[in-house]
């Protein structure tokens, strides 16, 4: 079973401000929503909760919440207690899985990563949440745009995709 992770980065790491995202990029967002569908999706508490609740759970996949806490309930997803429960649960639904955030989730699911797919963006700002370190064991496979360069965003922001491998 592949095991992807999908984020977007600012320049600076930061994947996350205050619970949301410190940027506009809606080309991202359907790029996730694309490379997502129709797979489950394995996140932990404080990002289930920074969706909107018109957008939970997040429509055409399975959620499947990761959370230390016995009581919480996230309706419409599976709720359980460890990364390993959750990658558990998602094989027993489909032979493709994604890590969706956030920062805690990732950095314990890095070892056990196959791919990331990451959205670089173009931005200097400051988060209160940030991606896990790439490591030369990572190469790229794929950019978009293919020359390495960068898209601009319809909001006036550059960005670029990336696919990259455990070598």
């Amino acid at each position: 079973m592949p095991i992807r992770a999908i984020w977007a980065q600012a320049s600076t790491g930061a994947i996350g401000a205050q619970g949301g995202m410190p940027w506009d990029l809606p080309e991202d967002l359907a790029f996730f929503k694309r490379a997502t569908s129709g797979c489950p999706v394995l996140m932990g508490r404080r990002t289930w909760q920074s969706f909107p609740e018109r957008f939970r759970p997040l429509p055409d996949r399975p959620n499947i919440v990761i959370t230390r806490d016995e009581g919480f309930e996230a309706p419409g997803a599976q709720v359980v207690h460890s990364l390993d429960d959750a990658l558990e649960e998602a094989a027993k639904l489909d032979d493709e899985v994604w890590v969706i955030g956030g920062a805690e989730i990732y950095r314990q699911a890095m070892p056990l990563l196959d791919e990331l797919w990451v959205t670089r963006i173009d931005l200097d700002v400051d988060g209160d949440a940030y991606a896990p370190e790439i490591d030369d064991s990572w190469h790229l496979v794929r950019s978009d745009p293919a020359d390495g360069g960068w898209h601009t965003s319809r909001t006036g922001t550059r960005y670029r995709f990336e696919v990259l491998r455990r070598s």
